[in-house]
């Protein structure tokens, strides 16, 4: 199964355009520099949130979700 995968870049400013939308810039400004100085270690965390979670799982929970949008 292939998998179309959006830009990393049109999506980090799809995001940040939505929360300008939503939020006062300084709730933005505190999320974002969490999100950014966060300084943990990425693969230990992603290991713990996709511990059970193979490719063909996450394709199927993304089709579904993107599913549920439409």
């Amino acid at each position: 199964m292939k998998i179309a995968l959006p830009d990393e870049q049109v999506v980090i400013q799809e995001a940040l355009h939505i929360l300008n939308q939503a939020m006062a810039p300084s709730q933005m400004v505190v999320l974002i520099g969490r999100w950014w100085s966060d300084g943990g270690d990425y693969l230990k965390q992603r290991d713990s949130l996709f511990a059970h979670e193979t490719v063909d799982s996450l394709a199927q929970n993304v089709q579904a979700f993107e599913q549920e949008r439409l």
